[in-house]
């Protein structure tokens, strides 16, 4: 007989909810994960008093009504909104593109002004989009794309926008209001104490393992559970055998400035190429200025490519990509007591509430 039930690898948001619904269903479950930390990409940790987003900024947003009142039981969530500026070369835009945007880049007012000015710039492409730079043109106007688009893109993938394929933008938010906030979503917020706090109280009573590396013990860890579920990158616990799946990577550096507000908002994008970081997070804006009055955290993030032994962060969703994808999803589908879930193990770029909900789904066809 095996010692539990389920070993569950990676303690993330897929991981600790799977397990925090097996063992309120009577499971015997183990949770492990190599990182020295629970919660995987959204874990904080406090600094000088502040929350700090160690893998990026994480805002929980959704619109799904059950999935907000099931997060309640383990979390507060303050009246967070992301509403982030995008700096091209020190000129200051609003995002995402709204009536603020239009009135900043062309000094419009109402929205008749602002949709004469979009169909105008719209204009210049008269036939099919080949390449992102065309595809962005054709919906935003060449002025927005060379301030706001072009620099943005070409970091955060490390090649030219005429070298990516339009369907990478297929559409673009254009709100003909003055509407800061960055999402539609009827609930919004991050948790009041961090995420880390949350992702503790969702593993409460629960069995972890940290500093544990599924591969380098593959076979005595997997013997310990009737039933695996694998969290980590799918083509990983197939050794790679089809090819290595393609990611774009980040890299943070994160400074304690002797300041008490820095730039005066969680998010700043910075837009031009010739800038080498994507965006700069000040943390202590997600709770509202809490911490010390005289200190800040900042983040610089750059975009990487992708190498084994990096952490993977996006993946790269382009045809050859998601059909190397389609074909380990057949062999994941031929292991007997192995569920695959999370956006590594299912090869796919998930908001916290998307995850949540499949878990639960997930949980329910497991029970």
């Amino acid at each position: 007989m095996a010692d539990y039930d389920y070993l569950i690898i990676g303690a993330g948001l897929y991981g600790a909810i799977f397990a925090h619904e097996m063992t309120k269903a009577g499971k015997k479950c183990l949770v492990i994960d190599r990182r020295d930390h629970i919660a995987g990409n959204i874990y904080s940790e406090e600094t000088e008093g502040i929350e700090v987003h160690k893998y990026g900024p994480h805002i929980f947003h959704t619109a799904d009504r059950e999935v907000w009142e099931y997060m309640q039981q383990f979390a507060e969530f303050n009246h967070f909104r992301y509403e982030p500026v995008a700096n091209y070369h020190g000129e200051l835009y609003n995002l995402p593109f709204n009536m603020n945007t239009f009135h900043q880049m062309w000094g419009v007012r109402t929205p008749k002004e602002a949709q004469e000015k979009l169909s105008e710039q719209r204009a210049e492409i008269t036939t099919e989009p080949k390449n992102l730079e065309e595809q962005a043109i054709s919906l935003v106007g060449r002025d927005i794309y060379e301030k706001l688009i072009k620099g943005y893109t070409q970091k955060q993938w490390g090649r030219k926008c005429t070298e990516l394929p339009a369907f990478i933008i297929r559409r673009l938010p254009v709100r003909m209001r003055f509407d800061n906030n960055y999402f539609n979503d009827a609930y919004q917020g991050v948790p009041i104490g961090g995420y880390t706090k949350m992702v503790a109280r969702i593993l409460d009573g629960i069995e972890v393992r940290l500093h544990t590396d599924f591969f380098a013990d593959r076979e005595a860890l997997s013997g310990l559970a009737e039933h695996l579920v694998y969290t980590g990158p799918i083509d990983a616990y197939f050794d790679y055998r089809l090819g290595t799946l393609e990611y774009r990577s980040l890299r943070f550096e994160t400074e304690v400035l002797d300041e008490e507000n820095h730039q005066g908002l969680a998010g700043m994008n910075y837009t031009d190429a010739e800038t080498p970081y994507t965006r700069v997070i000040e943390h202590k804006h997600f709770e509202f200025g809490k911490g010390n009055p005289n200190k800040t955290v900042i983040t610089k993030e750059y975009s990487a490519e992708w190498k084994p032994g990096d952490e993977p962060y996006y993946p790269v969703n382009d045809k050859k990509n998601q059909e190397l994808y389609a074909a380990y999803r057949r062999l994941a589908d031929g292991e007997k007591n192995v569920l695959f879930g999370g956006r590594l193990g299912e090869y796919k770029y998930y908001d916290m509430d998307k995850v949540i909900a499949k878990v639960l789904e997930d949980v329910k066809a497991c029970i």
